[in-house]
């Protein structure tokens, strides 16, 4: 890969890791001012709860982002960034500029969503032959 590409990417995945960070410790700093539940409803506190519970989904994502952002950042320095992690092909610079973090090349990544849609299918089909059979039984039972 063309040096000036890599050093183009590196400098947008280092730019990307200080705007996570930064959104980061502006939700923490947000958290920790809302903590004052004086003067609250249950209703106010149910929401309040609601709303942290978002915040720690949210801020359980940016982790992730996070970590694929360093995992990233050392591959430009290992000389692996840009190569497919299961197939080791190039993945496109088109692809790379629009998730710089990619590990995976277009169809790779594909592959590996439509393995996870026969994956979930499969498991929502038992659940449903499950639940099918209880209901069953139960009937029977009656």
């Amino acid at each position: 890969m063309r040096k000036a590409f890599l050093k183009a990417a590196e400098e947008r995945l280092l730019e990307m890791r200080r705007a996570v960070l930064k959104e980061m410790d502006s939700d923490l700093r947000e958290g920790r001012e809302g903590n004052k539940d004086e003067g609250m409803d249950t209703y106010d506190l149910a929401s309040e709860e609601r709303d942290r519970e978002i915040s720690f989904i949210l801020s359980d994502r940016e982790r992730g982002k996070l970590q694929a952002i360093q995992e990233a950042l050392e591959r430009v320095t290992d000389g692996t960034y840009g190569v497919c992690e299961m197939c080791e092909g190039d993945i496109a610079q088109g692809r790379l500029e629009a998730l710089p973090f990619t590990r995976l090349c277009v169809s790779c990544q594909q592959e590996r969503e439509k393995e996870a849609k026969t994956m979930r299918k499969a498991s929502d089909d038992d659940r449903f032959y499950r639940r099918l059979g209880a209901t069953d039984l139960d009937e029977e039972n009656s």
